[in-house]
């Protein structure tokens, strides 16, 4: 999916595409690596939107790890279908998705990525998501998403990462990645390995 796509698909509905161009390959590295998407054997995406961060965690999976993406809008889903083959695809909202019909029991996800513009939802619609998928977070498992550096420190981001201190797990921030636009970076939440 073009740049231009993308663009068209923020402006047709902004409450749910945070960005107006993906993010960059710095950022999705620096997300990949923060969430140790290598040592996984489950990893869930939420909001893959085209694919960005997709790709750079097909490239640091295991050949034995699984992978789920959820995303809402059925235009990326079928690129992202097209384009990642062999990872699987769910076309859901994150607070709704059935978890337990692709996650075997007694089993959780040893990392979640997420490119969801959380600072674009109100905080209910917060609080739902992470509620509903941050208990699938494996003990020693690392929930991550972004921020827009500066973004961070108005009065809507101030409030997610109260949001985010408030969940269970220890809260910690990667350093600036200057190579994205605007200039990111990564939240990680740390499920303790005892939970």
């Amino acid at each position: 999916m073009s740049a231009a796509t993308f663009a068209r698909e923020f402006l047709r509905n902004r409450q749910n595409i945070g960005a107006v161009v993906p993010s960059s390959p710095a950022l999705a590295e620096c997300i990949v690596q923060a969430a140790n998407v290598h040592t996984a054997r489950h990893v869930l995406e939420l909001g893959p939107g085209t694919g960005p961060f997709t790709a750079s965690i097909e490239q640091a999976m295991s050949p034995d790890c699984k992978y789920l993406g959820v995303e809402m809008n059925p235009s990326f889903v079928e690129t992202l279908r097209h384009r990642f083959p062999r990872l699987d695809f769910a076309e859901a909202a994150a607070q709704d998705y059935d978890f337990s019909q692709w996650l075997p029991q007694d089993t959780g996800f040893d990392s979640i990525v997420s490119g969801l513009p959380w600072a674009a939802f109100p905080e209910q619609l917060q609080l739902d998501i992470l509620h509903h998928v941050l208990p699938r977070l494996s003990p020693g498992g690392r929930f991550t998403t972004f921020a827009y550096a500066g973004f961070h420190l108005m009065p809507k981001g101030r409030h997610f990462r109260q949001v985010l201190e408030s969940q269970l797990g220890v809260l910690s921030t990667t350093s600036i990645v200057w190579q994205n636009f605007p200039p990111a970076f990564v939240y990680i939440l740390e499920r303790p390995a005892s939970a």
